[in-house]
């Protein structure tokens, strides 16, 4: 078998001690031609078509601490793949063996300590199903298929931020298998160099195979504001989104986008293919008091569509799932810190937006604050949160024929917005990791230097390298 190795050279790999592999794991240990092989390869970026040599489907920590020494035995590359909502497609790749935890999606809620465990390969779906049974919650992202793992790892923005904070801010604990491949615990007693760089500091250290998090009182049913008005009139509404979001209490998180009504089933004709400026935003708390705060947000113009009301906590982390669907469409998404949202920043949104070459692009201002900024800059790898909103340019297509296209009108427009950045981003939409350490520095500013010494600690050898790498010192 011809495979990748880790220092981008190819080799051979005998056929025997692939056998012995698949003998030892629990799971199975795929190949290509292997029923299931193709569909075990992808992710949910449509752009993503890598073909490892061996994709092995592990069951437990055993096949992971397995997998990883039969990598570092060989010099395979080696890729991680979690719930597979990857972006930058780094959870597989070409030629090497790719850690398949999808089968790993077990979670065990104690309703009374208020804590779940769950398993590295499962996702924000898996994990609001079990935990919204006793009215618990903890910060996850959107979009319910989304992986556990690799937004807790890059920080975690989602719907909870403001009053609970981020994902990776609630993380109590994690059994990790180490680039030795040995099974370590991280907690702010046990390893605490290991978990302060695994809070924020994304797949550089191991491969996380369960998480304790903390959870919270919230739901089942919350009030949820979902109104899009048209985007000519866009130019008054953000302003008066900032206005509304700076007064608001802590259990309104909140984003304002810009894109196009998609034309599908289930939305109403009318609305189908208008360009308009969605505000979203959950309150947290009591939904009679959400109806009271959030009233403002749905009477700032007549919208083009509402959909708006009381409902499930799980209804909505998956409202958005059916606008992203998996395999289906190409994603290019990039993301900026913004300082100010004043009128020359809106300006510049506005002419970005109507430049877009897809209908399915969206950019989203995200307002930050709260919870998540109460965290200081050295407390986890994330690092500094003081800036007030974040910017994402989720470019968004469905023909691969325009690719260039649709990835060039990302990275120019992303570029414009650096003139109302400090140069912050987030991790977990960069691209495709392309501006390499440039692109880590920037997102950790003042935190990166430990981050390379807790690298060069626990993954000298720099075997952990599909991701927004951290290059250790050794």
């Amino acid at each position: 078998m011809n495979v990748q190795t880790i220092d981008d050279d190819q080799t051979t790999l005998d056929a025997d001690h692939v056998d012995a592999l698949a003998e030892r794991l629990r799971g199975p240990l795929l190949r290509e031609g292997d029923a299931g092989y193709d569909a075990a390869r992808q992710v949910w970026n449509g752009m993503i078509d890598k073909r490892p040599a061996l994709i092995a489907r592990c069951t437990g920590a055993a096949d992971v601490m397995d997998a990883v020494r039969f990598a570092r035995e060989h010099d395979l590359l080696l890729a991680v793949r979690g719930g597979g909502h990857n972006v930058s497609g780094d959870a597989v790749c070409d030629g090497g063996l790719t850690v398949d935890l999808s089968r790993m999606n077990g979670v065990h809620v104690d309703p009374e300590a208020q804590v779940a465990r769950v398993e590295g390969g499962a996702t924000w779906g898996d994990v609001d199903r079990e935990t919204q049974a006793f009215g618990l919650a903890t910060p996850g992202g959107v979009v319910s298929t989304t992986g556990v793992a690799g937004l807790t790892l890059g920080g975690g923005l989602g719907w909870l931020r403001r009053k609970h904070g981020l994902s990776c801010d609630n993380l109590r604990s994690a059994d990790v298998v180490t680039a030795e491949g040995e099974r370590v615990t991280a907690s702010a007693d046990e390893n605490p160099d290991l978990f302060w760089g695994l809070r924020g500091g994304g797949g550089n250290f191991g491969v996380v195979t369960s998480f304790e998090f903390d959870l919270h009182e919230v739901g089942p049913e919350v009030l949820f504001v979902g109104v899009m008005y048209p985007m000519e009139e866009a130019g008054r509404l953000l302003p008066a989104w900032r206005d509304f979001m700076a007064e608001a209490p802590e259990e309104v998180s909140s984003q304002a986008m810009l894109w196009t009504v998609p034309e599908m089933e289930g939305l109403p004709e009318a609305a189908q293919g208008r360009p308009v400026c969605m505000m979203g935003a959950l309150y947290s708390g009591d939904p009679d008091e959400g109806k009271q705060v959030l009233g403002p947000l749905r009477e700032l113009s007549d919208p083009v569509l509402d959909m708006s009301g009381v409902m499930p906590y799980t209804a909505v982390q998956a409202s958005q799932d059916h606008f992203y669907p998996a395999g289906e469409l190409q994603y290019y998404w990039k993301s900026t810190e913004l300082e100010r949202l004043d009128d020359e920043v809106i300006d510049a949104l506005l002419d970005h937006a109507a430049e877009r070459p897809s209908p399915r692009t969206h950019l989203i201002v995200w307002h930050q604050g709260g919870a998540m900024r109460r965290v200081g800059p050295d407390e986890t790898a994330f690092g500094d949160r003081s800036a007030p909103y974040l910017l994402t340019i989720d470019s968004t297509w469905f023909d691969p024929a325009r690719n260039e296209e649709n990835v060039a009108w990302a990275r120019e427009a992303w570029q414009d917005m650096q003139r109302f950045s400090g140069g912050g981003l987030y991790l977990n939409i960069a691209g495709m990791s392309e501006n390499g350490e440039g692109l880590v520095r920037s997102a950790y500013g003042g935190t990166y230097d430990r981050l390379v010494e807790v690298k060069t600690r626990w993954d000298p050898d720099n075997v952990f390298r599909m991701n927004q790498n951290i290059e250790p010192t050794a």
